[in-house]
């Protein structure tokens, strides 16, 4: 690890802004050896984080077919669903995120927010009938999302404990022995998926994957392993970091009722408090891989053609030279200089639809919970040990 910092300990996500702190005064741009990635370079700055993110001419998801971060020894499953718009560069990336942005430009995002508080709400009252303490991360950080996208994909909400079950599953990789656990996992997903899109294309299916399928039909240039890669980052990385954005917020709520009080007084300040929860919580703690296509210095550091390096977004998002006392929770920040969503081509198409699940998820769940609580003191909640994931494992909560 780098500067002896262990970004999967339970020290870093715990603190992220004095392990950052202690980055940064190595360099803007350092060396690390990090789980899975191997050796690479990372940012600690948001200007230069934003170099890495927007130039993709120099900073490249891919050399000679094969995606940055991908080993040898990676199954073919494992390559067939990372193969979509995230690890793509140009003109690919274009090719796959025109036919999904005018899939979802149909769907009218802002439109829904009225559903998704409806269900936020429903959510919220369910909370506890299951008893007291309950874990709100099971029962209503994941499940808000996930039906959310459910919804938005047209996939059944009966499969949603199969979606949650491997979920779990994927957020808990961290190891090569992890890998060879997770491939019956990933198989079932691509063998899911694959059986969906066939049913789909036999009837007039609903959702975010009827318009793929009716957008093949019509000529859209994606094959059938990108759809099914595309529908597997929509329903994954759809949910999954916007379930961490809602533990991560209601878990700093918790542990300060008078920010959590000053919310609750004016619910249009919702805005401000989820960018800058977006910012602070930086669910997503680091971009994808990229390799360096020419030697270069960037940020004193010597980098090499074919190097690979990573934008550490909580570096950028942590970053003085962006946002004063970066390290304090201000949730009435303004501006708020963030790069929780990526920036460049790569940036977030769901950025608008988490924004929206953040503030209702919020608001549904402190006007039902007005007084709620930590079911535990805060030195006990843990995280995921998972690279650039900053995932609670549980967050109990009590209602008095």
């Amino acid at each position: 690890m780098t500067a002896g910092i262990d970004f999967t300990s339970q020290e870093f996500f715990r603190n992220p802004a004095a392990a950052i702190e202690k980055l940064r005064a190595s360099g803007a741009v350092v060396d690390a050896k990090l789980p899975i990635i191997g050796r690479t370079w990372i940012t600690t700055t948001q200007d230069i984080a934003g170099q890495v993110l927007k130039d993709s001419e120099t900073f490249t998801l891919r050399k000679d077919g094969n995606v940055a971060g991908m080993r040898w020894w990676m199954p073919r499953v494992i390559r067939v669903l990372s193969n979509n718009m995230l690890t793509t560069d140009e003109p690919d990336h274009s090719r796959l995120r025109g036919i999904v942005d005018e899939a979802f430009r149909r769907r009218a995002v802002l439109e829904m927010r009225p559903h998704i508080m409806a269900l936020a709400d429903q959510l919220a009252g369910e909370l506890f009938s299951d008893g007291a303490p309950a874990d709100l991360m099971v029962r209503y950080a994941r499940r808000l999302p996930l039906s959310v996208i459910c919804e938005l994909l047209g996939l059944p909400l009966a499969d949603r404990p199969k979606f949650i079950a491997w979920s779990n599953r994927l957020i808990n990789l961290s190891s090569l022995a992890g890998f060879v656990l997770l491939i019956p996992s990933i198989l079932s997903i691509k063998h899911y998926l694959e059986q969906h899109i066939e049913a789909v294309g036999t009837s007039d299916g609903e959702g975010l994957i009827g318009e793929l399928v009716r957008a093949r039909k019509d000529g859209a240039q994606i094959s059938n392993e990108e759809m099914v890669s595309t529908i597997f980052l929509l329903l994954f990385a759809g949910h999954e970091t916007t379930t961490h954005l809602i533990g991560g917020s209601v878990f700093e709520l918790l542990k300060n009722p008078a920010l959590r009080d000053w919310l609750e007084e004016d619910w249009s300040r919702a805005d401000l408090a989820v960018e800058e929860f977006l910012r602070f919580v930086s669910p997503v703690q680091f971009s994808k891989p990229r390799f360096v296509k020419r030697d270069m210095e960037l940020g004193g550091a010597a980098l090499k053609r074919g190097d690979k390096i990573m934008a550490m977004v909580a570096a950028a998002n942590m970053d003085p030279d962006a946002n004063e006392t970066p390290g304090r929770l201000d949730l009435a920040r303004r501006p708020n200089r963030h790069v929780a969503f990526g920036a460049g081509i790569h940036f977030c198409l769901g950025h608008q639809l988490a924004r929206v699940e953040g503030k209702c998820a919020l608001e549904a769940l402190f006007k039902r919970w007005p007084k709620l609580r930590l079911a535990t003191a805060p030195a006990d909640i843990r995280w995921r040990k998972r690279l650039g994931i900053r995932a609670l494992e549980g967050l109990p909560v009590a209602a008095q």
